[in-house]
């Protein structure tokens, strides 16, 4: 396994192969709204995601045969979960009791007054986003923080995601694509499907086995995921190890290593909300574990549509690292003339600098 002071040395070369995300949207407008409660609010247009719960009562929780929680469809309806747009997990840090910590509450009721002056933790330009300093609460590594400090800076320009790579992580889970949750008891497993994330699905293992050790645990994007079932059926828990190091934990860019042990958590209180928790340990890039959550909304009508991520992604041919030579292609010659700008231009990107696709559902790179 690589060493963390090798995955630090190593950024530089690896930003030769990733880069930023095209989901990035109106950060200004929904940074408060997304960072402010642990129930997703009604973000700007974020994807097919994140469009908030839906409007009435809420309804009972739906149940299978056997009395364990659905987490899917009721047999006849249509229905998927509108994944939120969750841009920073450390504004999603959460205690014991499964609430924003103290100074995450505090620090949003700060934003949320000062609104004029931007909302904290926003996208805005001006040479980034405030970094480790502003969310002392991430019990980083050194090396972790510096490397975060960077994908500040340069506001997440080298995004694996915009890649069209999968987020993988908890990040499956707030990128702003529609996902669906199906679970197959008589298989003894749970298959997941997102819209979005470069358009992949997931199986999590319910027949009790236990997780590959060795050579036999092959690092992977979304991890090897056994699962079970606690509080008497109402709580699916997932169990993940065996990550590469070929993602990020979201889009500001909080790193991970292959160290990483994630175990989820999915709860329903109602027919119209998932509730997502995630516990992260991560040894080889944080002192210690810790939790984020949020609310995903269900949509009651909606279906899964076709969505190529990789599409018409002229921005990777565009795309210059920090020496000015292409990310792909070969190495510019002097006095040639450029392929295209060093990143997006304005007219390209969203509010505050940032880019967005143009359309939900048009190619993610189309810059």
């Amino acid at each position: 396994m690589r060493n963390s002071l090798r995955y630090a040395l190593s950024v530089t070369s690896a930003i030769a192969v990733f880069t930023g995300t095209a989901w990035v949207l109106q950060a200004q407008q929904g940074a408060i709204q997304q960072e402010g409660s642990i129930a997703p609010q009604a973000p700007q247009a974020q994807g097919r995601g994140g469009r908030g719960r839906n409007a009435g009562p809420a309804l009972p929780t739906p149940k299978l045969a056997d009395g364990t929680v659905n987490l899917g469809r009721v047999p006849g309806e249509k229905g998927i979960w509108n994944v939120p747009y969750i841009t920073n997990m450390g504004m999603r840090v959460v205690g014991s009791d499964g609430q924003l910590l103290p100074e995450i509450q505090k620090a949003n009721a700060e934003a949320a007054a000062a609104r004029g002056a931007g909302p904290r933790g926003g996208g805005g330009g001006g040479g980034g986003r405030g970094g480790t300093k502003s969310e002392p609460w991430v019990p980083f590594q050194p090396w972790a923080a510096a490397v975060y400090d960077y994908n500040s800076k340069n506001e997440s320009k080298y995004d694996p995601e915009g890649f069209c790579l999968p987020p993988g992580g908890p990040r499956l889970f707030a990128t702003p694509y529609p996902a669906e949750i199906i679970q197959v008891p008589d298989q003894k497993r749970v298959i997941m499907i997102f819209e979005g994330a470069t358009h992949i699905w997931r199986e999590i293992y319910m027949d009790g086995r236990q997780h590959p050790t060795g050579d036999q645990l092959n690092p992977t994007y979304l991890g090897h995921s056994v699962g079970r079932y606690e509080d008497n059926g109402n709580t699916l828990v997932v169990d993940v190890v065996g990550f590469n190091e070929n993602s990020w934990l979201d889009y500001f860019g909080h790193p991970h290593t292959d160290k990483m042990h994630v175990v989820e958590k999915y709860t329903r209180p109602n027919k119209n909300t998932l509730h997502y928790e995630a516990l992260i340990d991560d040894p080889g890039a944080y002192t210690k574990p810790f939790s984020v959550a949020w609310d995903i909304p269900w949509n009651a009508t909606g279906e899964l549509t076709e969505y190529i991520c990789q599409e018409n992604n002229r921005y990777l041919t565009r795309m210059t690292d920090d020496f000015g030579q292409p990310v792909f292609g070969p190495p510019k010659v002097p006095g040639e003339p450029t392929n295209g700008p060093k990143a997006a231009t304005p007219a390209s990107k969203g509010t505050a600098g940032t880019t967005r696709p143009a359309a939900p559902k048009k190619a993610t790179g189309t810059k």
